[in-house]
């Protein structure tokens, strides 16, 4: 059960500030807040992000009974602590410099490859998304009475952020065991355990976006960004139909990003 602490004058309802509170909750505020927190490790709580990435797996549902927890202690649903970006982005290097050595590619081209896929891949990608989200929520699912809250971009980023971990995990680890001697072999096999793959990552994506979102108690039809799951069920069964390999895809992409 969550904790019930009341944030009394500090907040209103579920999510307004008090104006006296309002300058100190800004954007630049909590933006600057959390980029100084990136310049000091000790102050970052690595255990409490370590337990995030093991319950996006187990139970997402509880990642975000802390983000409510947040709101009501410290009025803002985005992370103020960096740790799960930081651990976030060493994942992301050692599963890269996996990928390299799968792909037997050198050390150079491994560096453009990690590059490539923490600026444009998660980075960049991130930000395009978390942006398009952020703004189709505020203009579309923020429900009418409640017009006063708005999601924060911070927190659209946290949500990418928290569906892109699951993903990362399987197609850039758990996949590597499989791709020479299993998935890049042309056979039957071996695009349906990559396609599989391809289907549980991206199919994770979406419902820890979609729990996200429904979180927040101010938005309506969260269950609209569920639609996407039938899209994706006739494009796997289309692929395996098909024959296509969406990792030999990848993996051909790769070597020809660090040409």
């Amino acid at each position: 059960m969550l904790p019930t602490t009341s944030v009394g004058a500090r907040s209103q309802g579920n999510g307004a500030l008090s104006p006296r509170d309002a300058a100190r909750h800004t954007a630049g505020a909590k933006r600057h807040k959390y980029l100084r927190r990136l310049l000091h490790v000790r102050q970052m709580d690595f255990e409490f992000a370590l337990w995030q990435m093991l319950y996006l797996f187990t139970s997402p549902q509880r990642v975000y009974r802390n983000f409510h927890y947040r709101k009501q202690t410290k009025d803002q649903w985005a992370r103020d602590d960096p740790a799960f970006l930081v651990l976030l982005s060493v994942w992301l290097c050692v599963s890269t410099v996996g990928f390299g050595f799968v792909l037997d590619m050198g050390f150079f081209e491994t560096i453009k490859l990690l590059l490539w896929v923490v600026f444009i891949d998660c980075v960049g990608v991130g930000l395009l998304i978390a942006t398009l989200m952020w703004f189709i929520s505020n203009k579309y699912l923020v429900k009418q009475q409640n017009r006063d809250y708005d999601v924060e971009w911070g927190y659209a980023f946290d949500v990418h952020l928290n569906a892109f971990y699951p993903l990362l995990v399987i197609l850039h680890f758990i996949q590597l065991f499989f791709i020479n001697y299993v998935i890049i072999p042309n056979s039957v096999i071996g695009y349906f355990v990559g396609n599989t793959l391809w289907l549980i990552a991206i199919g994770y994506y979406i419902y820890v976006t979609f729990l996200g979102y429904s979180a927040l108690p101010f938005l309506k039809n969260t269950a609209i960004l569920l639609y996407p799951f039938a899209l994706l069920i006739v494009l796997y069964l289309i692929s395996l139909a098909c024959g296509w390999n969406f990792t030999k895809m990848l993996c051909s992409f790769y070597k020809y990003r660090v040409k």
